[in-house]
């Protein structure tokens, strides 16, 4: 199988566990950008078990706390689409009001030229992460 989420490369990986991960996309204009990806090759959240969709998306809501905590963005944005790549993973996006894409999605045309984000590293994020993760464990 040829998926790149099943063979993952220099990723930057902020947590995991024996079911997914959280890593933080390298993307110059999204600083505040995670990827949280299920560690089998499902492509839906239907594909899943009850107790794993629960776990799934407590880890995402963990990661978007995580995200607005350090990050301090006007929205977040939560997708979860897999048609490039249907192996199940959930986008995490910290959006401002004045990125280059606002308010569309970033996978539209930029509307403008891209701000400074905040500089976080990822072990501020790691660390953000971690703690909510602990207070939303199933």
């Amino acid at each position: 199988m040829d998926c790149p989420l099943c063979q993952p490369e220099a990723e930057r990986v902020l947590w995991r566990d024996d079911r997914c991960r959280v890593i933080r996309v390298a993307d110059a204009h999204y600083h505040g950008y995670c990827r949280v990806i299920w560690h089998a090759h499902v492509a839906e959240m239907t594909d899943l078990a009850v107790a794993d969709r629960a776990h799934l998306m407590n880890i995402t809501l963990a990661t978007e706390a995580a995200v607005r905590q350090v990050f301090s963005p006007t929205k977040i944005n939560l997708a979860s689409l897999g048609n490039m790549v249907p192996h199940l993973h959930w986008h995490v996006i910290a959006r401002y009001a004045d990125d280059a894409h606002f308010p569309d999605p970033i996978w539209a045309a930029p509307k403008r030229a891209a701000p400074a984000q905040p500089a976080v590293s990822d072990t501020q994020l790691a660390i953000a992460l971690t703690e909510w993760i602990g207070r939303t464990d199933d």
